[in-house]
């Protein structure tokens, strides 16, 4: 049995029964580059990325942290879910699952998803790759919802899970390029912004991407589970001397706050939690910070929270959600929109000191950020007037920040704020804040890279 055979036996074990345990119900699932991962993991701390255990981190996750503005990175994207719709009304229904236009949907091109529920609520997101004519795959943090929707119509098309078949590295940073070309048969300029076409690099063939999660150059690639730990070896020797570091699980979402990003079950949780087809990582646990919700529903967000627009319908197309998007649009769009915060350093400080000074220690701030979701409340004058989400410290700009979805009369750029410190029951402090423009630094996704 070979590795894929393996993943795909122990992935089916976990879908059959995804609430066992870690060790009695359900053996643990590791990258396909997990052995070629490991000589750099000296610390042989892992944490749950989905269904697999990512390495926290290899070489300090604050040099992690940076190397997508200065070098590059490799990391590893393997547990995000990957789910093939094949068929003639592929195209009819994924246009009706998202709230994307798709009238104009090239092969080998790549496109936001945003897939919502009947309220408008987000309730899954990813990238959407157009494989061929009637072929496309969906990579997202979970595809259960996907899965569900089509199950409940009537389309001539199949979908099919193929998630631990499958390797997913992103390779980010300045460096991303020159390092992908030492290794491919025939070079990679050609690959436009969102695009992708197969490339064989370092003797193994793949679908290589041009995305830009990290906000800078960048790259994914796509291939056989059993190709993962040569391929994330080969990648890593070519990159040595240009500075390639390998990313850890602990820094991986801090290049999106950076980027403007924001991520699935951190900065927001899928409204698909309550209703069939809900991602089972969601299952258990919840998110920290000072915010009080009243219901599971105030972590849910509206595309436009998001910075997320839906499209106007031009083709005539109707899609899932539509109808409150436009509801919305008629009253005068969300009450709320997307902004980024920068945190006063005077106050973080305090926060830390008080490990050392003062009478009550202060919930301390992880760094870069914390692994799992934090919301905490965002005031003027007292008064909750939004959210704040993925707090970060930014080694690039050595400033701790984060996004806030706050009212829009107070996301004017300059306008100060007090975030709300703490989880409830402890001494919470109010951090100064400074409302200002996405993404935090240059978007370079795009830069031209010549031919």
């Amino acid at each position: 049995m070979d590795f894929a055979d393996r993943q795909r036996e122990t992935w089916e074990a976990l879908k059959a029964n995804p609430w066992g345990g870690f060790i009695s119900d359900r053996p643990a699932l590791f990258s396909p580059a997990a052995a070629a991962q490991d000589p750099a993991n000296g610390k042989n701390t892992y944490m749950r990325f989905g269904p697999m255990y990512l390495a926290m981190e290899f070489a300090g996750n604050l040099n992690e942290a940076k190397a997508h503005r200065e070098t590059a990175y490799i990391g590893d994207w393997s547990p995000l879910a990957k789910v093939i719709v094949k068929g003639p009304d592929a195209l009819r229904f994924l246009s009706w699952l998202g709230m994307n236009d798709l009238s104009k949907f090239e092969i080998g091109q790549i496109k936001h998803h945003v897939q919502l529920d009947a309220n408008g609520y987000v309730a899954m997101e990813g990238i959407l790759l157009r494989l061929g004519e009637d072929e496309f795959m969906f990579t997202a943090g979970s595809g259960d919802w996907l899965v569900y929707q089509f199950s409940q119509g009537s389309w001539e098309a199949e979908v099919t899970e193929v998630t631990p078949d499958r390797y997913i590295f992103g390779v980010q940073g300045p460096n991303s390029l020159e390092i992908l070309e030492r290794l491919s048969e025939g070079g990679l300029r050609d690959i436009a912004f969102n695009r992708s076409r197969p490339a064989r690099l370092a003797g193994f063939d793949m679908r290589v991407l041009r995305t830009g999660i990290s906000g800078q150059l960048g790259y994914e690639l796509h291939g056989g589970a059993n190709d993962g730990n040569a391929v994330w070896g080969a990648v890593v020797e070519a990159g040595t001397d240009l500075g390639l570091l390998q990313l850890g699980f602990k820094a991986m979402s801090n290049q999106h706050v950076e980027a403007g990003i924001a991520t699935n079950g951190l900065d927001y949780l899928p409204a698909s939690i309550p209703t069939p087809g809900a991602p089972w990582q969601f299952k258990s646990g919840g998110p920290t910070g000072s915010f009080i919700p009243t219901g599971l529903a105030d972590f849910f967000r509206k595309p436009g929270e998001l910075g997320w627009s839906a499209r106007a319908g031009s083709h005539g197309d109707d899609y899932l959600g539509r109808a409150a998007i436009e509801s919305d649009k008629a009253a005068g769009g969300p009450a709320r929109t997307f902004v980024g915060l920068y945190w006063n350093t005077d106050d973080v400080i305090d926060v830390q000191n008080s490990l050392y000074v003062g009478d009550e220690v202060i919930d301390q701030m992880d760094f870069p950020r914390a692994a799992g979701a934090a919301f905490d409340f965002i005031q003027i004058d007292g008064k909750n007037v939004g959210v704040a989400s993925g707090r970060t410290y930014s080694p690039s700009l050595r400033r701790t920040i984060s996004f806030g979805v706050i009212e829009k009369a107070h996301a004017a750029v300059g306008t100060e704020v007090e975030v709300l410190w703490g989880t409830p029951g402890t001494s919470q402090r109010l951090i100064r804040a400074t409302v200002t423009d996405l993404p935090f630094l240059p978007d370079n996704r795009r830069m031209d890279v010549g031919i």
